[in-house]
Parts: structure tokens; C-alpha cells; sequence
């Protein structure tokens, strides 16, 4: 039984897959609708400069924030209600941290399309979250 489902959300189409895809799967839970997390993250640039860095991360916080306007709204049309959040850091290691914190039974995540050069060369969020979380992961494509 799912009780508390986490998205990985970047604004990209696979993710706002992974967001329908989560309100699918809550429809599935006999009893209590699951609690659904979403969860996006900012990445700070490499070397980090602090000014660089604070503008960057509020830049990412209002953006995110505007989006996920759109996905209360489309839980809230199905009366379900999302908890949403911005972190900082590396996206893979930041929802698997996420799910462990939360204790989330499921994490939903849209694949991006990466070459596979780039995937060998920067590696892939979906394989490490795939690898790493402590409960089921359903990417979607």
C-alpha cells in the first residue's frame, strides 16, 4: 500500500508526466488517498560564488514555485493535496535523501532524453535514484 508517493519535478514534460502519473497511482490506493511529495532541486554552479549562488538559488525557488501553482491546482481538481518543496545540490542525491527522509514508499521520475555520451559522461539522475533509493522507482517516459 502506498501512503506517501515523492516526484521528481524540473518543469520539464517528463516531469509533468511523473506528476500525472503520481495522481494515477493515488487512484489506485483503496482507503486514504497517498500523501504526494513534490519535490524539486536547484543546482548551484561549479566553482560556487556566494552572490552567484543566492541569486541563483532564488532565481530557481520563484520559478519552481510559479509551477507548482499549476500542479495544486490540477490535485486539487481530483481533491487530493500536494506538498511541494525546493532544495539545493545535486538532483539525485537530493531525492534520494528526500525519499529517505520522508519515508516514502514510491519515487515517480520523468527520464530526460540524454544522449549516450552525456549519460556516461555526467551520469543519469534517473539510474542513481533508481540505485540508491530506499523504496520502489518508477521512471516514465
Amino acid at each position: 500500500m502506498l501512503k506517501r508517493i515523492l516526484v521528481a519535478f524540473d518543469g520539464s514534460p517528463q516531469s509533468y508526466q511523473a506528476f500525472d502519473f503520481s495522481l494515477e497511482m493515488s487512484k489506485l490506493c483503496p482507503g486514504a488517498a497517498p500523501e504526494i511529495f513534490v519535490l524539486s532541486v536547484a543546482q548551484p554552479p561549479e566553482p560556487a560564488d556566494i552572490v552567484e549562488v543566492e541569486a541563483i538559488i532564488d532565481s530557481a525557488t520563484q520559478h519552481y514555485e510559479e509551477l507548482f501553482k499549476g500542479l495544486r491546482e490540477k490535485a486539487k481538481g481530483r481533491n487530493l493535496e500536494i506538498r511541494t518543496e525546493v532544495t539545493v545540490g545535486h538532483p539525485a542525491d537530493q531525492i534520494v535523501r528526500y525519499a529517505k527522509e520522508n519515508n516514502c514508499d514510491m519515487v515517480i521520475l520523468g527520464q530526460r532524453g540524454k544522449s549516450k555520451i552525456e549519460s556516461w559522461l555526467l551520469g543519469s539522475v534517473s539510474k542513481r535514484v533508481a540505485t540508491y533509493a530506499p523504496c520502489t522507482v518508477t521512471i516514465v517516459k
